[in-house]
């Protein structure tokens, strides 16, 4: 949609009442939130981090000790790595930690520590794309710019009849266009939130509490009945799934062998215990694979549990396998014999953090 498009769409709008209606909603019915207990940047920073892909209840806990651990910037940019994975395990997409830890790195060094209100270098560092970068300016710093997510889009494209594929990345521009239009330039920050705070509470993906919206004389959907018909949404592709053995090795005093998983990729620099992909070997020749790979021979003693582990493009399927060192030596350098008790010292994903209670 072109900006003439979006003039068009705007156009005999009521843009001040749809403000007002909006933001006098937001004040009254907001929830009371840990990141919105003032406008301190780096806790809209971090928050706004933390609930990318992951629901505000399971944040809230999570955003509490975090900034209990890390309660200013230059806490966080000074930190070890492997402590903020730590401080961030569970979340899931652990490149958000490492990404926010750099860029807040970038800020003591370059900011005097204070997080940029200037749209183009918050926009530059790292971790930081058009969203974050919106919610920060609005909400911290109370400058009318776009914060567009997915309940964003999906409340104006309801409100204005916007009939565009939100699965495709262009049409965040038209969402943004939108917003630019209509932001209450007096109050960005509620404005910004009040549309978040609208499509988690009242303006629900699959049955939105039309009576009890606030902003319901404004929208064209509701108007027409076709509000269940928006967004307009294509299918993602649907998930690959990949089978692994997971080894929980024990040597004779009783320590348990984990690694490091690589500095790039999924999961990076967290630790696990020792997996197998399927594909290279099965349960009779799982040993002999362990020695290929680790230098270590093992006895497998059978199979403990199975552990479904869901990630946005790919599906874990894991069995885990007891099994005790009987020889060799250790050749794998990201590897290393750990104390049970040590175990909860390390980072570990999620789906590895089921597997600690067999160590116990």
């Amino acid at each position: 949609m072109k900006n003439e498009q979006v003039e068009e769409t705007i156009n005999h709008f009521d843009t001040a009442g749809f403000q007002a209606d909006l933001i006098n909603w937001f004040y009254q019915e907001q929830r009371q939130l840990p990141w919105r207990e003032n406008k301190d940047p780096y806790k809209v920073w971090v928050s706004e981090i933390m609930l990318q892909q992951t629901k505000v209840d399971t944040v809230i806990p999570y955003f509490q000790r975090f900034m209990k651990k890390f309660p200013t910037l230059d806490d966080l940019a000074e930190a070890d790595e492997q402590e903020v994975l730590k401080a961030w395990e569970g979340l899931g997409y652990y490149s958000r930690a490492r990404n926010l830890q750099n860029a807040v790195k970038e800020v003591a060094a370059s900011y005097d520590s204070k997080v940029p209100e200037n749209a183009k270098q918050l926009g530059a560092l790292k971790g930081v794309g058009p969203y974050t970068k919106g919610a920060i300016l609005s909400i911290a710093y109370d400058q009318p710019e776009p914060a567009v997510d997915g309940n964003v889009m999906r409340v104006l494209s309801r409100v204005l009849l916007i009939d565009e594929d939100i699965a495709k990345p262009k049409t965040r521009k038209t969402f943004e266009s939108a917003v630019k239009a209509i932001i209450s330039h007096e109050d960005p920050s509620a404005f910004n939130q009040g549309l978040m705070e609208l499509g988690a509470l009242v303006c629900t993906p699959t049955t939105p509490s039309c009576m009890l919206c606030p902003v319901q004389s404004h929208c064209r959907a509701f108007a027409e009945g076709i509000q269940q018909d928006l967004p307009v949404k294509t299918k993602a592709k649907k998930q690959k799934q990949v089978g692994y053995f997971a080894f929980l090795v024990k040597d004779k005093q009783g320590n348990y062998l984990i690694e490091q998983r690589p500095e790039t990729g999924l999961l990076a620099s967290l630790w696990q215990f020792p997996m197998a992909p399927l594909a290279e070997t099965d349960e009779e020749h799982a040993a002999q694979w362990f020695r290929q790979v680790y230098g270590v021979d093992i006895e497998i003693s059978g199979q403990v549990d199975e552990i479904k582990h869901v990630f946005s493009h790919l599906i874990w399927d894991v069995q885990v396998m007891e099994a005790e060192v009987t020889g060799g030596n250790l050749v794998r350098d990201s590897s290393r014999f750990v104390a049970a008790e040590a175990l909860e010292q390390y980072p570990f994903p999620v789906s590895h953090q089921k597997m600690l209670k067999h160590t116990e």
